[in-house]
Parts: structure tokens; sequence; C-alpha cells
């Protein structure tokens, strides 16, 4: 067992009361028609997310035109627990999970060096890509259901502000997504802080 598999016990925590409220049958479909190559907007803890497979290129694709992304500046990826995420991570140190851990699940994205084994386009120009095991119950059980880790990128044109609304994600991209998860976001009132997982420097305030 790699050593990292020790320290991550405790990463996987949603309590039955927040899956039984969820509305079970809009999780049950974006689940699955995310792991047909789909894209879905679903609700994250500050606002609506848009999501794929993260290895479905196409799917990935068509995030970036959707969004009007520039290729390259890198996806975040979430997941329900820290195993789903760990192919995507190249892990140089035993202390490299150590805060990350420490906030997990929990509204907050850590930047780590990119496995050989993930698409280039999910990573950055300079070869890390962000990811969280999210606490949102909405987006931690679309994660469970869907098979492992998923895109969570805002629902939003590129540079424009993030949409807090279903109405307004409908209005503004509901013909260009294939489904939309309806659900309360979460208490946030900013996308999540991220930080650097090498070095602990804040790179983006909440």
């Amino acid at each position: 067992m790699p050593w990292y598999l020790k320290k991550i016990k405790h990463c996987n925590k949603i309590s039955a009361t927040e899956e039984n409220s969820l509305n079970a049958i809009d999780v049950a479909m974006g689940a699955r028609l995310i792991t047909l190559g789909a894209v879905v907007a679903y609700p994250t803890e500050a606002c609506f997310g848009i999501g794929c497979d993260p290895t479905n290129r196409s799917a990935l694709k068509r995030i970036a035109r959707i969004k009007n992304r520039p290729v390259g500046k890198g996806l975040i990826v979430i997941a329900h627990n820290v195993e789903s995420l760990l192919p995507y991570l190249s892990i140089t140190s035993e202390s490299i999970l150590d805060q990350p851990l420490a906030t997990w699940p929990g509204p907050y994205t850590w930047v780590f060096p990119v496995s050989s084994w993930a698409s280039n386009l999910l990573c950055s120009a300079d070869n890390t890509i962000a990811v969280r095991v999210t606490a949102h119950s909405v987006a931690a059980h679309l994660s469970r259901l869907a098979g492992g880790a998923i895109i969570s990128t805002s629902a939003n044109r590129h540079g424009l502000t993030p949409i807090r609304q279903y109405v307004h994600v409908e209005r503004c991209l509901g013909k260009q997504l294939d489904f939309v998860v309806r659900g309360t976001l979460g208490r946030q009132k900013k996308p999540t802080q991220i930080r650097d997982a090498m070095t602990g420097h804040l790179i983006r305030a909440a």
C-alpha cells in the first residue's frame, strides 16, 4: 500500500442526512449522463459548476467552447474522496498531502504537480492541476454516482460573474448543456480558496 493511502481515511465523509436531502432523481440522471460523455451543470459550494468526465477529451473541449475559455488555463477536478483524485496527481513527497488533507472534505482547492496519466486539457501551462475533495452534498454524490472524479468549473462565460441560480443557468447556458442538476448552493459567497500544495502559497482567496 502506498504510504499516502494511510493518511486519507478521514476524507470520505458525507452524512446520510445530507444525502437524503438531495434531489435524488436529478443527481442520478446527471451522473448517468456524465458517464455517457455529457456536460452537465450542478450546484457547488459557491456557484453552479459545469462538469464532465475528466477522461473524456470531447466533453472537456465542449466545456472550453461553452465557456469560451482559452485552452491551457486548466480545469478543477473534484471528487467525493481522495482516492478518486490520486490518479491525476504526481505525489512528489510525503508532506505534499498534509495541508490538503487537513482541509478536506471542504471548500478548499489545492494545486498539485499533474501526473503523466492526466489529460493535457486538465492542467495549466506549468504542468499543475487543481483538485478538491468536496463536502457539498450534491457535488459529492454526483461524483460518487458518476464513478469518481468530475470536472468543476464555474457555470459562466470566461471572465463573467459565476452563476448562483438554477434559472440563470438555464437561461444563459441551458441550450449548450445536456442537463442541469437542481440543488442548493453551499454557504460560500465566492469561489473556493486555491493554494499551492507544494508551498502552501495562496493563489486565490475565497
